[in-house]
């Protein structure tokens, strides 16, 4: 703007100084221009061309340049016209500041003729400045008692111009006290001084108002202004005073930090220096300076740290205010800390137990201590306490002391550590509260048995076991610790068998496992009872007692064993009989059979293995009873081999076989015959066997000889009572089946009796009854698990008591010594199998009775005796065999 402004007022003397540079240039040989300050960019400063004497095209072609040098270019070349002129806006004060000549030199290159020519610019100043203070506004204090004349200095004003155009004078606005006075420096630097000229009263203008102006020499002038305050201070006439001589405030010492408690106030009549007061802490010791702070302005006295009652409830402060000049004044602040409940309650244990045995009475001390709370009144009020459902209770005692002591008896198998909870609580509002845990380990006494969860205990065993062999293991808890708890295992000596519990089993006295010394046999025993004792290692030691039954179970160790018939001892096999006009369905024999197992394993089934005629004869699978199948025909043999196989229920099966050999004949005579023609139609298998058979025969009819003088002799006295008819059935009973034996024994001794019985070839067409065929067994009669089937076989029997018993004691031995060759024709268990029927190892309990309903020659009754036989009810006269059964059925 200050540009334009030259450009409008002064374009003369723009003019005039161009024309005095040009001139300038010619006379000294150096090229000078002269240009104004704050001129537009582009502002013609001087024609090169014309002032260097060349043509301005060249400039042009010469590669006339300015030389930069790195540094800013006020002015640039136009080599179109040869003119020099301003690059940007030049400012004379930021150029050269306040220098009172300011020129810039530059150097312009002729590049074809390698020649450089200097030229000088000098910037002239204009009037663009105006005269500035520092502020806008100044504040001079001058007390009022000072006196006339006194100068006081006031701020100077700045112009960066320069010659008339910089500052020129100063100028101060009319009032009535204060006069302006300017001195020079040696720089010709002007100061403005303010010059008192009339006394000043305070109470009068305490202010007084003053403009000072600074002008330059420019055209038009420029000035610039400040405002002078002068305020008039009042003399220190008078000293602070406190509102009050004591102060007294009270604070909880829970108030946080920073809390203002109160604030201290001082007054002053005088102004300024003289009423500015200080307030001061005195005589404040290093702690009391920490809590609280005194603001010196303000007089607030606030909280630095927090309080604590605990460790001071008073506070005794000094304070003083001072005024400028030092006058002061004194006063006192008392700062009294309520106690708030900020602290808990303190638990110090001054005695304590760790353990204590269960058996303990009630009373026991366990701990002892202190309780103590810092705070006062209701707040440093404790009370104790501990849950209720423990076994303890507390007990004051002297002072703040608590005791612990137990409130009824203690279990330790019920609890065994105690984590006792002390809880101390104060009288505060909250109130607070502490904890102090007690670990109480409760001491094992022996106060309890061992116990097993029954009484009484079972345990199986299988037969055959391994010696060793674990059986069962028994257990008992005892809720002690330690030595109380630690139980033992014990066996009750006792008596088994006759031999010592101890040798059958043994226990781990340790784990109460119970282990077989022997193996145990079923059929031998099927258990044994045992007590057990259980014993803790306490002192006293206490124990208890179970009984274990133990239970031998069955294996299938026992094959079948045949009872009948019985395995002959001499090399011979058992005969039966069967007519052989016997119907489909006759009883021809039967197997009995036991097994020393039980149960399943005791289950037999019998089989017809193998047969001389195959589907002639069944077998009751589980009766043992043979019967026919069909009727005879002529082509059967008269003798028929069976093999019977007895199997068990076991896994695996156990199975027994025997030999059972059928003779088959409807009358004796034919049953002779048949044995004649069997025997002379077996050739001698060598002469070996010849001279035996004819040794036996010898022998047999020796012996023969000697049972017949016998059996005369007996018959010579039976027939001399008066009973002989009457006790018939008892007499042939009773007859050895030794007696019986050989052929030509039996038909001698036919031939000695046929004046008794009258035996003819047609004798049972004229003299048998009609046989009786309800002669089987009874449930009761029928052995071991066999008789216990309900047999459905059926048959007849010849009823001549002395046809039945001799012919199968004596004749069918024969036939069957004649069919084997092999027969000592001897009592023994071959002969007809009387030995395995009647001997002392079998009784009628385990065979059929043959002998019921036996018809007798000239009498129109039989010997009826089966019923009573069968149920047990023998006759008066009793019965050998029966004797024998119940002998062995006792055993």
């Amino acid at each position: 703007m200050a540009a334009r402004r030259i450009r409008q007022n002064c374009s003369g003397r723009v003019l005039f100084c161009f024309l005095l540079g040009t001139l300038w240039d010619a006379g000294s040989g150096q090229i000078r221009y002269s240009v104004p300050e704050e001129m537009e960019k582009g502002f013609f400063v001087g024609d090169i061309a014309k002032d260097l004497g060349l043509e301005p095209w060249a400039l042009s072609e010469g590669g006339a340049r300015i030389v930069s040098r790195g540094k800013t270019q006020h002015f640039a070349l136009n080599v179109r016209t040869g003119s020099l002129v301003t690059a940007d806006r030049i400012d004379r004060e930021e150029l050269c500041g306040r220098a009172s000549v300011c020129t810039i030199n530059i150097e312009i290159l002729l590049a074809d003729k390698v020649k450089i020519y200097g030229v000088e610019v000098e910037i002239t100043d204009v009037n663009d400045n105006s005269p500035l203070f520092e502020t806008k506004e100044t504040e001079i204090k001058i007390i009022e008692k000072e006196v006339s004349g006194s100068r006081f200095l006031l701020p100077e004003a700045f112009d960066p111009d320069v010659g008339i155009n910089s500052l020129q004078s100063y100028q101060l606005s009319p009032n009535h006290h204060f006069s302006l006075h300017v001195q020079r420096g040696t720089d010709e630097a002007k100061y403005p001084e303010l010059v008192l000229d009339r006394g000043l009263d305070r109470e009068e203008e305490p202010v007084h108002h003053l403009i000072l102006t600074a002008s330059d020499g420019g055209d038009p002038v420029r000035s610039g202004t400040v405002h002078i305050r002068v305020t008039v201070l009042d003399a220190n006439d008078n000293a602070p005073v406190f509102t009050q001589s004591l102060y007294t405030v009270s604070v909880p010492e829970n108030v946080p930090v920073g809390t203002l408690l109160l604030t201290v106030n001082a007054t002053d009549p005088d102004e300024g220096i003289n009423g500015k007061m200080t307030y001061f802490f005195r005589k404040m010791t290093q702690k009391t300076s920490q809590v609280f702070g005194l603001n010196s302005l303000t007089g607030d006295i606030t909280v630095l740290e927090n309080l604590d009652y605990e460790k001071s409830s008073f506070y005794d402060i000094d304070i003083e205010v001072r005024d400028g000049p030092g006058l002061l004044d004194r006063a006192k602040v008392l700062i009294k800390v309520l106690d708030v409940n900020d602290n808990a309650p303190d638990v110090i244990i001054t005695s304590v137990t760790n353990s204590i045995s269960e058996n303990s009475s009630a009373g026991s001390v366990i701990a002892l201590f202190n309780v103590h709370d810092r705070d006062s009144g209701e707040n440093g009020q404790v009370t104790c306490s501990i849950p209720e459902h423990l076994p303890f209770k507390l007990e004051k005692s002297y002072g703040n002391y608590y005791s612990l002591v137990t409130d009824r008896a203690l279990d330790r198998e019920q609890i065994s550590i105690y984590n006792v909870t002390v809880t101390a609580t104060d009288g505060g509002n909250p109130p607070l509260s502490s904890d102090t845990h007690i670990s109480l380990h409760i001491q094992d006494t022996n106060d309890n048995p061992p116990l097993f969860v029954q009484t009484s205990y079972s345990a199986y065993v299988m037969e055959n076991n391994p010696r060793g062999t674990s059986i069962y293991c028994l257990t008992a808890q005892d809720p002690d610790s330690e030595e109380n708890g630690r139980i033992t295992y014990s066996i009750t000596d006792d008596s088994v068998h006759g031999a010592p519990l101890s040798s059958y089993v043994s226990i781990n006295s340790e784990t109460g496992v119970l282990y077989a010394l022997r193996s145990f046999d079923y059929e031998q025993f099927r258990g044994l009872k045992l007590g057990v004792t259980a014993k803790d290692s306490g002192d006293p030691p206490l124990s208890t007692n179970v009984t274990l039954t133990l239970f031998i179970l069955d294996q299938n160790d026992n094959a079948p064993e045949i009872l009948y018939p019985a395995y002959p001892t001499d090399g011979s096999t058992g005969v039966e009989l069967a007519p052989r006009s016997a119907e489909p369905g006759y009883l021809v024999t039967k197997v009995v059979a036991v097994d020393g197992d039980s149960g399943q394993n005791a289950w037999l089934s019998y089989h017809l293995l193998k047969a001389t005629e195959p589907g002639l004869f069944s077998m009751g699978l589980h009766s043992g009873e043979i019967k026919t199948a069909r009727a005879f025909v002529d082509k059967d043999a008269l003798k028929q081999n069976l093999v019977v196989t007895v199997t068990d229920n076991g896994k695996p099966p156990l199975s027994a076989t025997v030999s059972v050999t059928v003779v088959v004949a409807d009358t004796i005579p034919e049953i002779l015959s048949d044995l004649s023609s069997l025997a002379s139609s077996e050739p001698p298998k060598d002469s070996d066997l010849t001279l035996y058979l004819v040794i036996a025969v010898a022998s047999v009819s020796c012996l023969f000889f000697f049972f017949i003088i016998v059996l005369l002799a007996q018959r010579l006295y039976q027939w001399q009572t008066s009973k002989i008819l009457e006790s018939t059935s008892e007499h042939f009973q009773n007859i050895p089946a030794s007696e019986f034996v050989g052929i030509d024994g039996v038909r001698a001794f036919l031939q000695s009796y046929s004046h008794e019985v009258s035996l003819t070839s047609d004798s049972r067409k004229s003299q048998q009854a009609p046989p009786n065929t309800d002669w089987r067994f009874s449930q009761a009669q029928r052995p071991g698990t066999s008789g216990s089937q309900n047999g459905d076989e059926g048959g007849t029997w010849p009823n001549n008591q002395f046809d039945t018993e001799m012919l199968q004691a004596m004749i069918l031995a024969s036939a069957n010594e004649a069919a084997d060759g092999s027969s000592t024709l001897g009592g023994g268990a071959g002969t007809m199998g009387l030995s395995a029927r009647y001997g002392p190892q079998f009784t009628l309990q385990h065979v059929p009775d043959y002998r019921q309903n036996v018809y007798i020659p000239g009498s129109t009754a039989t010997l009826a005796n089966a019923a009573g036989k069968r149920d047990g009810k023998a006759p008066a006269g009793g019965n050998g065999n029966k004797k024998k059964s119940g002998k062995k059925e006792k055993k």
